[in-house]
């Protein structure tokens, strides 16, 4: 069972990873959500775990213009 977080302020230093066919997971993104250009970003923020506690995390997910943040996941922690 994936851990389910909660970001609580901004995201910052925010990199893009990856774009368009780069994307290995592009074809189901495009089936689940719909067509456009699509980026795999990376950002680190203050998360709040189901357990209550706060803890800086590196975090990943997909974004599209038109479309937003999508499948946002916990990578590591920082702290």
């Amino acid at each position: 069972m994936p851990i389910s977080i909660e970001i609580i302020d901004d995201i910052a230093q925010i990199e893009t990873i990856s774009v368009g066919t780069s994307i290995r997971e592009l074809s189901r993104l495009q089936k689940s959500y719909g067509a456009g250009r699509w980026k795999k970003m990376k950002g680190i923020a203050r998360v709040k775990l189901t357990s209550g506690r706060v803890r800086l995390a590196e975090i990943h997910w997909y974004e599209a213009h038109g479309i937003g943040k999508k499948e946002v996941k916990r990578k590591r922690y920082l702290d």
